[in-house]
């Protein structure tokens, strides 16, 4: 029977349908593929701005530990010329320290508590001698030879001291 052309029409058709069903199970797979490849490169990106953040934060607070170390170095030049001025230039002298430590607290560095006679504590003091004495009790500081600062609850650098030892 010669086919009509009616007849190629439908059969024509019916392949199409047949072909149809693929492509779409192709194009969504395609879809999914792409789309599951865009959601790891997003989440990749984030992750990354995430890193670089903190390595940016952590590069701050370095340079800012850093500069204020330095600052350190001039606070303990002008206590060290407190101790030995006469009592004109050191009431100078006192000025300006007191004006040194009013910029370190605007920027959140305080000094550590190092008194004669307070405890030693590892963590925050570091001993560059010791005093054999019967007047303070053992293992606390007899002296304080340089300051020690703290910024957010971290040591910025520990107070040298000398501690006392029983005899």
């Amino acid at each position: 029977m010669p086919s009509s052309p009616e007849s190629e029409q439908v059969e024509e058709r019916e392949d199409a349908d047949a072909v149809e069903p693929e492509r779409k199970d192709g194009h969504a797979a395609e879809l999914a593929e792409l789309e599951d490849r865009y959601k790891r490169a997003r989440a990749d990106l984030e992750n990354y701005r995430r890193r670089a953040d903190r390595e940016i934060e952590r590069r701050v607070v370095e340079r800012t530990e850093s500069l204020l170390r330095e600052w350190l170095e001039a606070v303990d030049s002008v206590e060290r010329a407190l101790k030995v001025a006469a009592e004109e230039v050191s009431e100078g002298l006192r000025a300006v320290l007191e004006q040194m430590d009013a910029i370190l607290a605007r920027h959140g560095v305080a000094r550590i508590k190092a008194l004669p006679g307070d405890p030693f504590t590892p963590e925050l003091h570091e001993v560059v001698g010791t005093v054999t004495t019967d007047e303070l009790p053992d293992r606390t500081i007899a002296e304080v030879v340089r300051s020690g600062y703290m910024i957010g609850g971290r040591v910025l650098r520990p107070a040298e001291v000398i501690v006392a030892r029983r005899a």
